[in-house]
């Protein structure tokens, strides 16, 4: 294996190639600690024209890739398996924006561009990207499009494939496929560029994207309303829906123990009301007009639903700042969980109108399992995306608890199936639920899958062991 790493390192250069157990550390675990690989090498391409010299150098020698991004993935899905055999290729160093057209609503940005970075480039070119999710410090493009990201605004804007017009795409023969195109219709054919988008680099590797623009709204405006039950939240998003139109832009449901957890663990969160409540609901409009003219549909919302018993209390954020407080409370949840102790992660999507009773029959079967089970249920209930996470009883060793992790999983996942649900709905497959979706799709799905993936990848060195 060594010849394969010295052409590389002939490609990529020395700032390229980084070999040795504690070089490569960082690039060998996981954002939750849950994945551990032993990768070969890893290599770093500056350029599209690096990424295919060793695409074709790995498929000139049968060894495997795995692509990483800013390996915030929670599913496994950018770490190599330990056999120390397979490059693990990062896209750290393509982090350019190529080119921004204010006219066309375009930005064009390579694979490693940091989410966070792209959301500045494009507000200084006075335009909106719309993607927002809670790892966009760090998370990158190339990784967002590879697992189909979703986050908090795809209620207005849609997941990262609704946001991608053209791809730029290396192909398992070290072939680039110059997808570039800033169109919104373009009808002669096959849409290739779906075929990678969330595909987590099982048949190609994303290396440049034509992303949508939006004007920048004039004023972006928050508040949290206290409900009795997911029902509730459910009905008082019909009445924010039909009242704000395309304005809405987040609404992002968590329950008291979200909160609770979030109190305890980042002090000085401030609570949204005096008294606890079941429910709370985040709303946040994005106004063309003014600060004010959000700030009166929120309130006008929240004012109906009051009027309906369904909203018990309200506030609406008088700053940018309190706006900024009231979304840590819903982003910072995650975090807060992990610091509580291990838990047991599931990422689905149900149709909306059925999340309170999905909640509720779900929730009872868990507890039948496992009386004491603490239930971390929140997302974007917008869309129907539920974070549905159940943490162990506090007098309970997290080792043993975890051991009934297949178990409470096969509840969640078998409940969502009856729901005509998904059991991924924004984190991808990885190589966390690779067996577990051969449960939840038919034969005929994961043939038609099978055959894509032979057919782009016939020599099946690209991200192996993952999706399929």
């Amino acid at each position: 294996m060594s010849g394969v790493i010295d052409r590389i390192a002939a490609v990529v250069g020395s700032a390229g190639m980084v070999v040795g157990e504690d070089a490569m550390g960082p690039y060998t675990v996981d954002w939750r600690k849950c994945y551990t690989g032993r990768p070969l090498a890893v290599v770093r391409p500056a350029s599209t024209r690096e990424v295919a010299a060793v695409i074709g150098i790995c498929a000139a020698t049968r060894t495997a890739v795995v692509p990483q991004g800013g390996n915030t993935g929670l599913q496994g899905g950018g770490i190599t398996d330990a056999s120390g055999t397979q490059i693990l290729l990062s896209t750290v160093r393509m982090n350019s924006v190529r080119a921004i057209d204010p006219v066309n609503n375009t930005i064009t940005v390579e694979a490693g561009c940091v989410l966070a970075e792209v959301q500045r480039a494009a507000e200084g070119a006075g335009r909106l990207f719309p993607l927002s999710l809670g790892a966009e410090g760090s998370a990158t493009i190339g990784g967002n499009l590879s697992t189909n990201a979703g986050g908090t605004a795809v209620l207005r804007y849609g997941n990262t494939r609704d946001l991608a017009l053209g791809l730029e795409v290396v192909l398992p023969d070290g072939a680039v496929w110059e997808g570039l195109r800033g169109l919104r219709k373009d009808n002669t054919g096959y849409d290739l560029k779906h075929m990678f988008i969330g595909a987590e680099g099982t048949l190609g590797i994303i290396t440049a994207a034509v992303m949508k623009l939006y004007p920048l709204p004039v004023a972006r405006l928050a508040g949290i309303a206290a409900v009795a039950s997911p029902g509730d939240a459910i009905r008082l998003l019909e009445i924010a829906q039909c009242q704000t139109g395309d304005s809405l832009t987040g609404f992002e449901m968590f329950s008291d123990f979200c909160l609770s957890l979030v109190i305890r663990h980042f002090p000085g969160a401030p609570a949204p009301f005096r008294e606890r409540h079941p429910q709370y609901v985040l709303v946040e409009v994005s106004d063309a007009k003014s600060e004010a003219s959000g700030r009166d549909a929120i309130e006008s919302v929240f004012a109906a639903g009051m009027e309906q018993g369904i909203v018990l209390d309200a506030v609406v954020a008088q700053s940018l700042a309190q706006a900024q407080a009231m979304w840590a409370l819903r982003e910072n949840i995650t975090e807060a969980q992990a610091r509580e102790g291990q838990n047991i992660k599931h990422d689905v999507s149900v149709p909306v109108s059925r999340i309170a009773e999905f909640i509720a029959i779900t929730d009872a079967q868990i507890r039948r399992a496992h009386p004491q089970a603490r239930m971390v249920t929140f997302g974007h209930l917008g869309d129907g995306n539920l974070h549905y996470n159940v943490a162990g009883p506090q007098e309970v060793a997290p080792d043993a608890f975890m051991r009934e992790a297949e178990g409470l999983t096969r509840i969640v996942h078998d409940s969502v199936a009856r729901f005509n649900g998904s059991i991924s709905a924004e984190h991808g497959l990885g190589q966390a639920k690779r067996e577990e979706i051969r449960r939840y799709k038919s034969a005929l799905e994961l043939e038609l899958m099978r055959k894509l993936k032979a057919a782009f990848d016939p020599l099946g060195i690209m991200n192996p062991g993952k999706v399929v």
